[in-house]
């Protein structure tokens, strides 16, 4: 029998039992199913966590108050180890720094007549703007006289001012923010949310309103901050940047042992969250994977109860001259096509659900041309592995027993 004869045997004789071939491809196709989706929604996950990183701002080192490796306290609770002066002193000092903002925040009520919406406050300089990758929908932003001033302005998140003001414009009414009256002087563009903080629902006043009218952060060194996020030039001079901030601040508050003060990167946590979440991806991949070990077991056992099924059939095939290589080559290719065919089906409905992801979640989830080609050819090696055993089997039949025992 040459090949093109063996594949028309195979699929007449898995055509002939279409609901044992059906159940017996499931395993496959949930296996290359399950396969496919977790990479997708892996390298998704992976682009989700970059953008969010991203959206705090490009090349952004990160100083907050308190010791590294502390327990996070709240923000009211903070630590009063940095101060506005330790930003100026940085933007002026660092030659690798474009900007710097001094941030103070605390979540508060906010009120407009009837209606009261509690938002994440900051408490901010002007530089907030650029530094944090902001943009102004209406309006203007916070000036360095409104800082100077202690102003009481305040700029709303796009849906911070949709929740307040429904339709009406909000420019120039009055706000009260912990029972502080703020007139609103602009609106954000839509911002999103990042690492759980929705930017669209808060508010920004300027940094002193902030400390002396509704925190009332007090600090002995000066105006006390709970962040300062630090811009630099470029992302080659991030490492040098980091050395230089933390030699300053050490000098600064004249520190010998344990630092006072927490430095991130950005750079770093992207890369952190993404060695998370492609351990994540891998770990949910070999989960799956062992849906394809069992859909293969699943061929194995289908193709043993055949090779009892059709005895006779062998033994007549034997006896008319069919080789053992003709029968093992026929029992291959019959789990090769099951396994093969599971593998396209799953296929299809892992780029199914990798669409219906895209689609209903924030996961912008990728299909992987290689993942795809690795699930269907395992899926193919799979159905040849454990298709070896039955046919074997079948092609080692003694021909007059086996038509004896039909």
């Amino acid at each position: 029998m040459n090949f093109i004869e063996s594949v028309k045997m195979a699929g007449q004789t898995l055509l002939a039992n279409k609901t044992r071939s059906s159940l017996t491809m499931i395993g496959m196709i949930v296996g290359n199913a399950s396969v496919i989706a977790m990479i997708g929604i892996g390298e998704g996950a992976q682009n989700f966590v970059g953008g969010q990183v991203k959206s705090l701002g490009t090349n952004v080192l990160i100083v907050r108050a308190g010791v590294p490796n502390a327990s996070r306290s709240s923000i009211r609770n903070a630590p009063q180890t940095l101060i506005v002066e330790d930003g100026k002193a940085i933007a002026t000092q660092v030659p690798s720094v474009q900007g710097v903002s001094a941030e103070l925040n605390s979540s508060e009520l906010v009120r407009y007549g009837n209606k009261n919406v509690s938002s994440l406050i900051f408490g901010t300089i002007p530089e907030f703007l650029t530094v944090r990758n902001f943009e102004m929908a209406k309006g203007r932003f916070l000036t360095e006289l409104d800082v100077k001033q202690n102003n009481q302005v305040v700029v709303l998140g796009s849906e911070l001012a949709e929740k307040l003001f429904a339709n009406t414009n909000p420019l120039g009414e009055q706000v009260r923010v912990k029972n502080v009256s703020m007139k609103v002087i602009g609106v954000f563009a839509p911002k999103g949310t990042s690492f759980g903080t929705n930017y669209d629902n808060s508010a920004v006043v300027p940094i002193a309103t902030m400390a002396n009218r509704i925190v009332g952060r007090k600090s002995p060194y000066g105006l006390a901050v709970t962040s300062l996020f630090i811009s630099i030039q470029d992302e080659s001079k991030m490492d040098a940047a980091q050395f230089q901030v933390e030699n300053l601040l050490r000098l600064r508050h004249k520190i010998t042992t344990e630092d006072d003060f927490t430095v991130r990167n950005q750079k770093d946590l992207m890369a952190t969250m993404g060695s998370i979440s492609g351990a994540l991806t891998l770990m949910l991949t070999a989960v799956a994977s062992i849906s394809l070990l069992v859909g293969g077991i699943g061929i194995m056992n289908i193709m043993l109860v055949s090779v009892s099924e059709r005895t006779q059939e062998i033994g007549l095939r034997k006896a008319i001259g069919a080789s053992q290589n003709d029968i093992l080559f026929q029992f291959i290719i019959e789990a090769v096509i099951l396994s093969a065919a599971g593998g396209i089906v799953g296929t299809c409905v892992g780029v199914g659900g990798i669409l219906l992801v895209g689609n209903f979640t924030p996961l912008q989830a990728g299909i992987s041309p290689v993942a795809i080609a690795l699930a269907v050819s395992v899926s193919g090696t799979v159905g040849l592995f454990f298709g070896v055993v039955p046919a074997r089997q079948a092609a080692k039949l003694d021909p007059i027993a086996a038509l004896r025992s039909a």
